[in-house]
């Protein structure tokens, strides 16, 4: 029998109005929500619903916002009777939500820890100073050679391997455009600037991985029920220390998205569902693995049709 894994998406997966569809039959979405507004002390699903784009968009709102949707979106599988699946991931911030899910961490403490992190990570950099840029159609060593090339004594480096074809690349923005330079030279399907207000997952998040390890040494982290495939190394973890320094490593260090779906490939899944709004994840899975079969559960006709299909 095929083996199943639930996707959790982050940062840039975010809408105004994202999750309504899925308010009005289901309660848990705005209990979920209320509770991560209590513990944020403004009303997140007011953002979320009406924005503005601007508020919604900035990285210590978008961080909640999107852990708060893809527990919602979990917590609705689970009310209809979804089964459990064999494995869960997470892409950057939906790894938070991966674990949430799992039982090792408390969705309260998650929430704080997401809140914490866009803080530190808006903090990290000054505006305007950090860039992230898409890299389409090359080789990931090209694009570390190019990165490396184009340095110059600054930080530019991967910050997502996204699907093959698809890296993402994260520095100083000087450093940044001559990488975007030099893949288009280099024969780069297509290679520009994102629109994101940090640099995350290279060496400008270091002061912001500080941060994280103060206030994640005062989270509980329990042994997951679901093995959770951590972005930072590609393995399964059950030592709470362990867990605490990837998600600490985490903001530094590349999202191996690419080697998470082929681990998960190789250990016998052949069915993806993708846990939150959007279909970001679905899009890469379908490039990293045509075998196997993946959906978006970004609305309740899907939910249960999935669920249908999988118990």
């Amino acid at each position: 029998m095929q083996k199943t894994a639930f996707l959790f998406p982050g940062q840039g997966s975010q809408s105004v109005g994202m999750m309504a569809n899925l308010a009005e039959p289901a309660d848990v979405v705005r209990e979920t929500f209320d509770s991560a507004s209590r513990v944020l002390g403004y009303d997140l699903w007011e953002v979320t619903q009406n924005g503005p784009v601007e508020r919604l968009n900035e990285t210590q709102v978008t961080q909640p916002a999107m852990l708060a949707a893809g527990v919602a979106t979990w917590r609705i599988w689970k009310a209809l009777g979804g089964p459990d699946p064999d494995f869960m991931a997470g892409h950057s911030l939906g790894e938070y939500s991966a674990l949430v899910a799992a039982g090792s961490m408390s969705f309260e403490d998650a929430v704080v820890v997401a809140d914490e992190r866009g803080k530190d990570m808006q903090a990290a950099t000054p505006a305007g100073s950090s860039e992230m840029a898409a890299i389409l159609g090359l080789d990931d060593e090209v694009v570390a050679n190019i990165c490396e090339e184009a340095s110059q004594g600054q930080v530019v480096s991967c910050a997502n391997f996204n699907s093959p074809g698809q890296v993402v690349i994260a520095g100083e923005k000087e450093a940044v455009d001559r990488a975007v330079e030099l893949a288009s030279a280099a024969g780069a399907r297509r290679a520009f600037p994102l629109p994101v207000s940090v640099a995350s997952h290279c060496e400008l998040m270091r002061p912001a991985a500080e941060g994280m390890e103060r206030i994640l040494a005062g989270v509980d982290i329990e042994t997951a029920r679901i093995p959770v495939i951590h972005n930072v190394d590609v393995k399964t973890h059950r030592d709470a220390e362990e867990i605490r320094d990837l998600l600490v490593r985490q903001m530094w260090a590349p999202v191996r998205w690419t080697e998470t779906i082929q681990w998960l490939v190789a250990a016998g899944v052949g069915r993806f569902a993708e846990c939150g709004p959007g279909k970001v994840l679905t899009g890469l899975n379908r490039r990293i693995s045509r075998e196997s079969s993946s959906a978006a559960l970004a609305d309740f006709e899907a939910l249960i049709e999935t669920k249908e299909n999988w118990s």
